[in-house]
C-alpha cells in the first residue's frame, strides 16, 4: 500500500473493517481491536490515523511498534495472525498497517498480561464487543464443526411462531415468552444458531435473533 491507495482507504472512515488509530498510547485497547477483527472477519488497523480521517502519522514509528508488539504477545492469547506495513508520508512521518485475517480459532484479550483466561470480543460494524455467552458458544461450536440435531418440541415451536411476527428476539424476551430457566433458553438458541435455523447479531447491548434466511 503506498500514501495514495492509504488516503483513499482512509476517506471510507472507520467500518466493519478498518479502524483508526492515533497513538500507541493504550496499547491494551489496540489489542482488543486486533482480537475483534480475527475473531470476526478480519480487518486493517491503521496507527497514525485519527478519528477525523485525518493522516497525522507517527514521528517515532519504530517505538509505536515495539509498543504494540510487546502488547500483543501479552495481552492476546493465543497469539494473532498479523502482518504489518510502514507507509511513508509527507513530513517523514509514517503510517502502519495492521492487516488482521479472518482467524480459524478464537482469540482472547487477557486483562492483565499475568491471567490466564481472557475475553473473546468481535467486530460489529465500526465497533469492537465483547462477545456473549451465547456468541461464544456458538463460536466453538462452529470451529468443531459438528453436526447439530435437535427435534422441534414446544419451546421451539413457540419462538419460531414469534419470529414469524417478530422479526428478531433476545435471550431475556425468548425467557419472559416461555418461562424457561436461562441456561435452557439459552441452550434452545444456541442450537438453533448452529443448527443453520436462526442467526445471532452480536450487539453491545443484547445479542438479537433471527431467522438465518431473513438476512441472506
Amino acid at each position: 500500500m503506498d500514501f495514495q491507495e492509504l488516503k483513499k482507504l482512509v476517506k471510507q472512515g472507520e467500518h466493519q473493517h478498518l479502524e483508526f488509530k492515533l497513538k500507541a498510547t493504550h496499547p491494551e485497547k489496540i489489542s482488543k481491536e486486533m482480537v475483534a477483527f480475527a475473531n470476526a472477519e478480519g480487518g486493517i488497523l491503521l496507527l497514525g490515523v485519527d478519528d477525523d480521517r485525518i493522516i497525522k502519522g507517527l514521528k517515532y514509528p519504530l517505538e509505536d511498534e515495539y509498543v504494540l508488539e510487546k502488547a500483543f504477545a501479552e495481552y492476546i492469547t493465543p497469539q494473532l495472525n498479523y502482518t504489518m506495513q510502514k507507509i511513508n508520508i509527507e513530513g517523514d512521518r509514517e503510517v502502519l498497517a495492521y492487516f488482521v485475517p479472518k482467524s480459524s480459532q478464537i482469540h482472547y484479550l487477557l486483562q492483565e498480561p499475568t491471567h490466564k483466561w481472557g475475553r473473546p470480543y468481535l467486530r460489529v460494524m465500526d465497533k469492537c464487543v465483547r462477545a456473549s455467552y451465547e456468541m461464544h458458544k456458538i463460536m466453538q461450536g462452529r470451529i468443531k464443526d459438528e453436526n447439530i440435531n435437535f427435534q422441534y418440541g414446544e419451546k421451539e415451536t413457540v419462538l419460531l411462531k414469534y419470529l414469524a411476527k417478530n422479526t428478531k428476539i433476545t435471550l431475556k424476551e425468548y425467557i419472559s415468552l416461555t418461562r424457561l430457566p436461562p441456561f435452557v433458553a439459552s441452550k434452545t438458541l444456541i442450537t438453533l444458531v448452529l443448527a443453520n435455523v436462526l442467526l445471532i447479531l452480536p450487539n453491545e447491548m443484547e445479542d438479537e435473533f433471527v431467522f438465518k434466511e431473513e438476512k441472506e
